[in-house]
């Protein structure tokens, strides 16, 4: 709704009503998973400083010239195994899409039209900047910007929030702006991932031996510059042990879809998953805790790829315990933050 300010003469362009922005913000998808679709995401993707920080005259040859010829194809052929053939897109759009949906039935009961809410890709679309631009079209004067990543990386927390800031950079009246912090250790967070495993428990064959906690992961280097991902995920998996009430044998902390020649966060998930197959650990279960929702590093690398290396090794029992997704615990816990973040500004 648009209408002129009070006292401004008649001929005043209407502006729209003022409102709260929130932006849902994940990693991206490709639009689909031909060649060049796949070639745009991940040049976008692999050209981000915040995720390959090597110096763009020795890496960009690399990229344009070798990766981008072969891994596109790779790629496409993953996400195809994976994709939502009925509604032509990726799992994490779909799912994505749905989180939204309850998150703005949710804060629309609690604030009213008072709230806008609404999501972005920070690779592929919808874009952040497009996003930020319509939320500035709709009256939005204050955004509260939500990268939907629990534990807080450079790679993933850092440039979700460098390309909403870029976007703001683009608006000649900005809005006022906030970004939720991550929320690792959150308690609504711990119970919704705890109650996920308890179902997951509930509902096999066979109870798991162990319980792998596969986090994304990064250069080791990483770490020893600063970037407290490594501690808050051993902290995440540290309380969901806790909460479940576990001995410390029954859990344990790896990270998977490593990328180049460098060491990463270790151990990695599909040489562990094999090692527990040949130490007599037949039944495992694995889940996802740094992804807010399912995607192609879930889906297909650790329901596929890690699978197999477990499988290989002599494991029976392979579970995976799906990511939180749009389940009603999860979204009250992103609520619970939510709200918290947009005190001042709606009470």
């Amino acid at each position: 709704m648009s209408e002129c300010p009070a006292h401004a003469p008649a001929d005043h362009p209407k502006v729209p009503r003022e409102k709260v922005g929130v932006l849902i913000a994940n990693l991206g998808t490709p639009d689909d998973t031909s060649y060049w679709s796949m070639r745009r995401y991940l040049s976008e993707f692999l050209s981000d400083k915040r995720v390959i920080d090597y110096p763009k005259w020795q890496w960009q040859p690399i990229l344009q010239g070798i990766v981008l010829s072969i891994r596109p194809f790779k790629s496409g052929a993953a996400y195809d195994s994976i994709w939502n053939k009925e509604a032509d897109e990726s799992p994490l759009m779909t799912i994505t899409k749905q989180q939204v949906a309850k998150l703005t039935t949710g804060l629309h009961a609690k604030y009213g039209d008072d709230v806008m809410v609404d999501f972005c890709m920070r690779y592929g679309n919808p874009s952040t900047p497009s996003v930020v631009k319509k939320m500035v079209e709709a009256g939005c004067t204050k955004i509260l910007f939500c990268p939907l990543y629990p534990q807080y990386a450079g790679a993933t927390t850092a440039t979700a929030n460098d390309q909403f800031f870029r976007a703001l950079m683009a608006e000649k009246w900005q809005p006022a702006s906030r970004t939720l912090p991550p929320y690792f250790a959150d308690d609504a967070y711990i119970d919704a991932l705890a109650a996920s495993v308890e179902r997951a428990y509930a509902a096999a064959d066979q109870e798991p031996d162990i319980l792998i906690c596969s986090y994304h992961g990064l250069p080791f280097r990483y770490l020893k510059e600063g970037d407290p991902y490594h501690c808050q995920c051993q902290k995440t998996t540290r309380l969901l042990k806790e909460r479940l009430g576990w001995a410390d044998d029954r859990i344990m902390t790896t990270f998977q879809s490593k990328f180049g020649p460098e060491e990463w966060l270790q151990p990695y998930t599909v040489e562990e998953v094999a090692r527990q197959a040949e130490k007599g650990n037949k039944k495992i279960a694995v889940i996802a805790p740094a992804f807010s929702a399912d995607c192609i590093e879930t889906l297909e690398e650790i329901n596929e790829e890690i699978k197999e290396s477990f499988e290989h090794a002599g494991g029976e029992h392979f579970t995976y315990i799906p990511c939180l997704n749009d389940d009603d615990a999860h979204i009250a816990a992103l609520m619970g933050k939510i709200t918290e973040n947009l005190k001042g500004w709606l009470d």
